[in-house]
């Protein structure tokens, strides 16, 4: 494969969060009167979090919290499930390793807050498994922006063509193109079937399907 580094979404990918995030957003936007449903929080999957708050707020403005308090006490939840209740995605830190015994260099290229990138890296035992852990918080735009992908390949020291991209939404497929990187998605079972994914250039079913095919 024409590949030299293998640059992995975090939410849905390699760790089964995107479930706590939704409850995490009913809970908190709650709190400001705004009862989201769980259909609600899908429009946004894929997004940085500020911009979901600021989507949310441009719908509905409420009063009491600033977009700032509603972000951080999403991500204090969230920090709290991704070291205690959200599972790993079955297969990843088989992948991940395979990946890395192949030769390919690795990196995490997630829109959610750097802390929560460390936070599911010390439940796979450590940041040793990655050779940079990139967030989209410290971008100007969030996916489907490509910023974050570009900047992963520019700490891996790899030519964006010469990326493989795993993602899990829309949104991030669409940023693994805009980077002009090669993106395999591995959408959830619910959503497997959306046409939107024919951008991709690959697709599985799971991550352990991934893993027999790189090679």
């Amino acid at each position: 494969m024409n590949f030299e580094a293998v640059i992995f979404d975090m939410d849905g990918v390699l760790i089964d969060s995107e479930p706590f995030w939704r409850k995490a957003e009913i809970e908190v936007f709650k709190t400001v009167g705004l009862n989201l449903t769980e259909a609600d929080c899908m429009k946004t999957t894929g997004y940085r979090f500020d911009e979901v708050v600021e989507y949310w707020f441009h719908q509905s403005p409420w009063h009491g919290k600033t977009t700032a308090q509603i972000a951080e006490e999403v991500i204090s939840k969230m920090e709290h499930y991704m070291l205690h209740e959200a599972p790993l995605m079955q297969g990843v830190e088989e992948t991940v390793k395979h990946a890395q015994a192949l030769g390919y260099k690795t990196a995490v290229a997630s829109s959610s807050a750097i802390k929560l990138i460390r936070a599911m890296a010390q439940r796979l035992g450590g940041q040793h498994l990655f050779q940079a852990l990139v967030s989209a918080e410290f971008e100007a735009h969030g996916k489907p922006h490509p910023a974050v992908f570009l900047t992963a390949a520019k700490q891996l020291g790899v030519k964006p063509e010469r990326c493989l991209v795993i993602e899990d939404s829309v949104a991030g497929v669409i940023a693994a193109k805009a980077a002009k990187m090669t993106c395999a998605a591995i959408p959830y079972s619910f959503d497997f079937e959306n046409p939107k994914f024919a951008i991709a250039d690959f697709k599985f079913h799971n991550m352990l399907e991934l893993k027999s095919w790189l090679q």
